[in-house]
């Protein structure tokens, strides 16, 4: 998979460099590639924004650094699917990192300021499919840290990424809930014991034990994922 970024902070992402993320790029399996925005401005100043037409607080993203960015990181690409992190987007899901964990080619754009100059997206929509995606109700500086938390959601899920691929099936949102209690040696820790069924080695009890965690703590913290459901067929 490859993966590119437009920003005008490229450094932010530096940390792609490590971890799991940063092995899988050393080994070919995820191919990302960071482009300032400013490499596409034509003034001595590298000029990425403006006053708004029709007056308000702020500035807007001007629309032909991005116009030219796009054209340039999407000159050898097909039909690529090209996200925008905006709070004007649609919620940003497990099931939508898995979808896009299939696609071969991805382009992030991350806005600043009061966002970019909305023909920017219609433009867009002439190179590839566009998608204004949020990570939740509130609203941050810019689109760099939203892009960095799906490419890390995204990017795990791209087969080979995960050394084992049986880690990802138990967690959270996998299917539907969150994961279970997770708890290893010592057995007793400041005075607090390890649930006894875990210790058991009766595995049926186990799988029980975790499900019914699954649904108690899916019930308190997040019951908007049982859709009105109760008991094992919530999911």
């Amino acid at each position: 998979m490859r993966i590119d970024v437009v920003t005008i902070f490229p450094t932010y992402f530096e940390p792609l460099e490590m971890s799991l993320l940063g092995r899988a790029r050393g080994r070919g399996l995820l191919d990302i590639r960071v482009h300032d925005l400013r490499e596409w401005t034509h003034d001595r100043h590298r000029t990425v924004d403006d006053t708004p037409y029709g007056g308000g607080a702020g500035m807007v993203m001007k629309p032909e650094p991005w116009g030219e960015a796009l054209d340039a990181v999407t000159v050898d690409a097909h039909d690529p699917v090209i996200l925008f992190p905006s709070p004007a987007g649609v919620l940003f899901t497990q099931a939508m990192a898995r979808e896009l964990a299939g696609e071969e080619r991805l382009v992030f754009g991350c806005g600043r300021y009061e966002g970019i100059d909305e023909r920017v997206f219609d433009y867009a929509g002439s190179i590839g499919r566009v998608r204004l995606v949020s990570l939740g109700d509130y609203v941050l500086n810019g689109g760099e840290v939203a892009t960095m938390a799906m490419i890390e959601a995204i990017g795990r899920l791209v087969p080979g990424v995960i050394g084992n691929p049986e880690s990802l099936v138990e967690e959270s949102h996998e299917d539907g809930l969150l994961e279970y209690p997770g708890f290893t040696k010592p057995s007793t820790w400041r005075g607090r014991e390890v649930p006894s069924v875990l210790l058991s080695g009766n595995h049926g009890a186990i799988a029980r034990w975790r499900r019914e965690q699954q649904l108690e703590r899916t019930r308190e913290r997040r019951p908007d994922l049982l859709d009105g459901e109760d008991g094992d067929d919530a999911r």
